[in-house]
């Protein structure tokens, strides 16, 4: 006979361990099921140890800056296995740590694939069947196929954030916050990156005109970022790779490598869950057919979260958003929705590029009346006393409410200001209000009035 329970998580990242542990707060008899080491792509595989490998190439960055400035810079170079290893005091202990608080909180756990095998149950590759009144799909997120002959020898994220070597000559497939988070760790670390973006720009999430500054970075990093090539093939060689490409007028050319990385984006991770057993529909995209409480439309007893939900942002702070939202329906009847205004997103490049809110094109659209500042603001202090060229913002108040409606920072210490701006957007703070703070001189969040 199946064992039963309350609900069942299928994956362990951010989303999987909030929904877990608050429900076993709750008082409710709660499975995790992971194949992989339990802590997820955040924790493992993605943001933080991603993090940690920028450390590096920052420290790189800030002494090619200061070169001149007062910092003597021979001899100095990242020593690429000993930051790995740094990276791994972090990682290592993840799933561990995640063990002992699911047992201390009476959480039941499984380390095994897990399959629909009904409405309300998951067929466990070892164990066997077991069931639950409610499961949860927290899988997250895998490479986006890329359907070209060859496409087996990229190397994807997580393979990337592994490699004790760093080879000499690395293609970045794709234009997104991989590539160019990748690209400036490897090109700081000694390699010669190139980016293929079959895209008119890379970061096409972010403002094209903080793009466009950013790009100077890229340069004075060596990275070689082509516009308008689209990866037709990948072949093996004697000595590496050769990449195959066409260019947006229709010509053809190739591209060496030692190593060729996925960067080209990612989708919810569903395919291996045998959704058709649970009647779980999916729509013409492949995504979960959810109700605005991140229900199945189709079975009532699962819900969704995170990138695996793929309703909001794909970001971490979302992740945990989503999980508490589901948690808040189980416990109490479907009364909660997600709330995704105002969320920030960066792209952790040298220096960082920020975004919240709409872009000015999507302002536009809406019919919106707003004040907008921009400018480029390479000899402010925050710039200056770094000595770095790229600084600049765009910022854009609605007239009629004196609220902000987007914000877009690229430069020193955005990654931390752009939380300024989320914050006021998110709690109806005006433009007025903030240049009516008193902010701690000399920091970047200082600056944050002069952008309004």
């Amino acid at each position: 006979m199946a064992q039963s329970y309350d609900l069942i998580v299928i994956g362990s990242g951010t989303a999987a361990m909030v929904a877990a542990n608050r429900m076993a707060a709750a008082g409710k008899k709660v499975a995790v099921v992971d194949y992989r080491p339990f802590g997820g792509t955040c924790a493992l595989r993605g943001c933080d140890p991603k993090k940690m490998l920028i450390t590096g190439a920052q420290v790189m960055d800030d002494i090619r800056r200061m070169r001149g400035r007062g910092v003597a810079t021979d001899g100095a170079h990242i020593e690429w296995r000993d930051l790995m290893e740094f990276k791994r005091t972090f990682t290592g202990p993840v799933p561990g740590k995640q063990e002992k608080n699911y047992a201390e909180k009476g959480v039941y756990t499984f380390h095994e694939h897990a399959r629909f095998a009904g409405p309300n149950t998951v067929e466990l590759e070892r164990s066997g069947p077991i069931e639950a009144r409610n499961i949860l799909i927290a899988t997250g997120a895998r490479p986006v196929p890329l359907g070209f002959p060859g496409e087996e020898h990229l190397m994807d994220n997580e393979g990337f954030l592994e490699l004790d070597e760093l080879p000499r000559r690395i293609v970045m497939v794709g234009g997104g916050y991989i590539a160019s988070e990748f690209s400036n760790i490897a090109a700081r670390a000694g390699s010669k990156v190139t980016v293929l973006q079959r895209g008119e720009r890379i970061l096409p999430q972010f403002d094209g005109d903080l793009v466009g500054w950013l790009m100077e970075s890229f340069e004075a990093a060596g990275i070689e970022v082509r516009l308008g090539h689209s990866v037709e093939a990948v072949e093996k060689t004697s000595d590496g790779y050769t990449i195959r490409v066409r260019t947006k007028d229709g010509q053809s050319a190739t591209v060496d490598a030692d190593l060729v990385v996925h960067a080209a984006g990612r989708i919810s991770d569903l395919e291996s869950l045998g959704l058709e057993a649970a009647e779980v529909e999916r729509d013409e995209r492949g995504r979960l057919k959810l109700n605005e409480h991140l229900q199945s439309v189709s079975n009532p007893a699962v819900y969704a979260a995170g990138d695996a939900a793929g309703t909001g942002p794909p970001l971490t702070p979302v992740s945990s958003h989503d999980a508490k939202v589901v948690v808040g329906n189980l416990l109490n009847g479907n009364k909660h929705c997600p709330d995704y205004r105002a969320i920030p997103s960066v792209a952790f490049t040298l220096p960082p590029i920020a975004s919240v809110g709409l872009g000015e094109d999507e302002a536009r659209a809406k019919g919106l009346k707003f004040t907008m500042k921009s400018e480029r603001a390479s000899t402010w202090y925050t710039a200056r006393r770094v000595a770095e060229s790229v600084y600049g913002y765009k910022v854009m108040v609605e007239e009629e409410t004196n609220l902000i409606i987007g914000a877009h920072l690229v430069g020193p210490h955005v990654d931390e200001v752009i939380n300024l701006f989320g914050l006021a957007m998110r709690h109806g703070i005006t433009a007025d209000q903030i240049k009516s703070t008193m902010f701690a001189y000399p920091t970047g969040a200082s600056d944050v009035g002069y952008m309004l």
